[in-house]
Parts: C-alpha cells; structure tokens; sequence
C-alpha cells in the first residue's frame, strides 16, 4: 500500500487550469513516485512522543561518561549511520521548519512565521490531536521569537514559551534542564501525550562570558585537550544532557517510558565554533562542503531491543515523514520534500546550495562535479535527473508555503 491520499489531480488541473502555477503544481505532485508501506509501518502506533530539536547539537560532543544518557539514546533505537542536518538561511528557524514539516525552507523568508495562517494539516499537533492526544509545544526562550507564538500554534500545539506560560531563571541561554523539570509534570499523567520541545542552552555565543550555560558546567570540561571556544561548547551542552537525563528519569517514575519515543536531532551544526575550532571535535579539518553537516539522529524506543543501523543518506528533512509512517499516520508521501527514511526510496540530502548526497556518490554544486563513491564515473542522466529533482524539491517546497497549498488540496482546516 502506498502513502498516498485520495487526490484528483486531474480534476483538479481542470479546475485550476487559469493559474499556470497550481497547474504546474498540480502536475509535477501527480508524478513525484510515492513512497510504500514497509515493515516500520505503524510500529510505534499508540506510543506517546517526545520530539526535540536541540539547539546546535552535534553527534560529536557525545561522550559515554560526560553525557551518558544522549550516548545510551543515540547508540540504541533506530540509527541512520549517514545523517546529516544541512543549515539553512534562517538557521534555527529554517532547521526547526525542515525538521517538523518534512518541506525544504523558501530562501529569503522566515518560512515558519509565513506558514502561520496556512492549512498544516500533517502538522503532529492536529494529527495527534485527532487521535486523541494531547498535543504540546515549548521553547526555553522568548515565546514570540521568529513569531512561534503564530506558527506554533497553527501547527496544533498549545504553546507555551518565556513570557507564555513558562518562568524560567533570566539568564542567557536559559536552562533546558529548568525547562525539562518544569514542563514533564505538565503532559505526564495525559492518557496519551505528543509533545515537541526546542532547546536553547547550547546556543552560541562559546564563551564563558556570553553564555551563561557553559560558565556553569565549565569545570566540568576545563581538562579535556581542547580550545576554549569548544570547551564552552561542550560545557553549554551538558545542560541538554541534564535535560534528556531528567526527562527520561521523570518518564521511568512516572512509568511512562515503555510507551513513549523520544527523537531528537539538531537544528543545525554547531556554526558558532569557527571550522577549525568543530575540527577539534572530528579530530582532523573538517571538510566544509559535506562532513562539516554530518550528524547523529536520535530515534529511540524502549521495546526495540537490539539496535536498528539504516545506511540510506538521509537528514532532518526525512525524521517527519519517517515518523509519519512509524506513528501510522495518515498522509501523502509526494507531497512533502523529506522520504520516510525506513522506506525503500533511495537516499537523498539536499543542502541550500543545491548541492546533494545519494546512496552512489556527492554532487558539489559549486564544482557543478557528481564524485561516485566507489570512484567510478558516474552515469551522466542519472547525475542530470537527480540535479533536477534537487531542484524540484526546493522550487516546489516554496510554491506549498506561497500557495497554501495544503488549503488548495484538502479545504479549510476542520475545527
């Protein structure tokens, strides 16, 4: 069975056939090949979910003593070995878009904030809320920053940030910890609960003066053979950890972490550390094109017993539709950007310049040169059809959020 939904596209060409736009949308999302059902279909049905995008998080902070509880999430459950989480113009902002709505953000625009009197419907807080579940959101920061006081709730969530709901310690950056301790009691004893969190301790600038979180936890990372810039990264970050370790505790005592998921993945690198100081951090200069943009994906449920490795080239633009399908929700898989990444499609990473990763090689698109990885020559049309559905993906991205184009499909949002 396919994710598709019940779409005329045909009738609706004819109806539109006045708007060269629609019509053109209509077309191209009547060919883009859905993708199947597969064996991860509906395996977490009826769990609850913890969603995070953490704030500059980076795979290469983890440590098995330093930040226990992020290795244990991010070594078990389900992990992608070729995870990436490209920046894009308006970096938490566009990282949190991608993450969340599956589609790639429109260059030049705040594409959350422009997103807010749209129709959402695949957005989890409807989709959840349609089944029952209580549906919230929080950030440990000033709650109308880039207008998630609009955007936010239009996703279905009630939202509840500084200045909303949330009174946290006036410090900079706030503390997830503080944010974790106050928020769990607020969903825990919910029948069902779908809750999405954006962090904020591990936010530029690194240095003990500007960032109160890693002044904090400085002593804690003072020895290790580092510059101070990245020791004040990796200090700042152990309040992510604190953060994860209180949630998962208050979940244990609470007797609730059997049947909930926890995913979380960044929201971008961590561009507040120059490429030589985050080269510190991979042990060799990091390549900026590609590697720079390498990251980890957390994924993680109670009951998989063994860990899963998935080696499709996949990145944040996928963790929706991915737990679309894990979660058994209803929705169309041509119409989003990201691939549900336990499907059978082939991988695919698109960064803001246009250039890309696949299962058979990279396509640097200053260069304009596709390298194979197994150094053979590559097939020139397929290097040609990729090249074009890159740019499909991104053009037809910024038509959905221009046009509404949810509300064009399926109507108003039912109240």
């Amino acid at each position: 069975k396919l994710h598709t939904m019940d779409i005329d596209f045909q009738a609706l060409m004819e109806r539109d056939r006045e708007d060269p736009e629609l019509s053109a949308m209509h077309s191209y999302f009547s060919k883009v090949k859905p993708t199947a059902e597969n064996g991860w279909t509906g395996r977490f049905q009826g769990k609850n979910l913890v969603w995070i995008v953490a704030e500059g998080f980076s795979d290469r902070m983890l440590d098995p003593v330093r930040t226990p509880t992020l290795w244990k999430l991010a070594h078990e459950g389900i992990i992608c070995d070729n995870f990436y989480t490209p920046l894009w113009g308006v970096s938490t902002s566009d990282g949190e878009y991608t993450t969340t709505t599956g589609l790639i953000p429109k260059s030049g625009v705040w594409s959350y904030s422009e997103s807010s009197d749209n129709a959402m419907p695949f957005a989890f807080g409807h989709q959840f809320q349609a089944l029952g579940y209580r549906t919230m959101a929080f950030h440990d920061y000033l709650y109308t920053y880039y207008d998630r006081n609009l955007s936010h709730p239009n996703m279905g969530y009630e939202y509840y940030g500084i200045g909303n709901g949330l009174e946290l310690e006036e410090v900079f950056p706030p503390s997830d910890l503080e944010m974790m301790e106050e928020i769990v009691p607020r969903f825990i004893d919910e029948e069902h609960f779908m809750v999405y969190c954006l962090t904020v301790s591990g936010h530029l600038n690194y240095n003990r003066e500007e960032n109160a979180m890693a002044d904090r936890h400085y002593d804690e990372v003072s020895g290790l053979p580092y510059s101070e810039g990245v020791k004040c990264y990796l200090a700042c970050q152990q309040e992510l950890e604190l953060a994860m370790e209180s949630l998962v505790r208050q979940l244990e005592e609470a007797g609730r972490l059997e049947d909930t998921v926890i995913v979380l993945s960044a929201d971008h690198y961590p561009y507040g550390l120059t490429d030589e100081e985050y080269s510190e951090l991979f042990g060799h200069p990091v390549d900026p094109v590609f590697e720079i943009y390498e990251n980890s994906l957390i994924l993680w449920s109670a009951d998989l017993e063994e860990p899963v490795h998935v080696d499709k080239y996949c990145s944040s633009l996928d963790v929706m539709p991915t737990l679309a399908n894990l979660f058994g929700l209803e929705y169309d898989s041509r119409l989003m950007a990201g691939r549900d990444i336990l499907s059978d499609e082939p991988g695919l990473v698109i960064f803001s310049n246009y250039s890309f990763l696949t299962d058979l090689g990279a396509y640097n698109s200053t260069t304009d040169v596709f390298t194979m990885w197994d150094g053979s020559e590559p097939d020139p049309d397929y290097v040609a059809d990729r090249v074009a559905e890159v740019q499909n993906r991104v053009a037809y991205s910024a038509s959905i959020l221009d046009n509404d184009y949810y509300r064009v499909l399926f109507g108003p949002p039912e109240s």
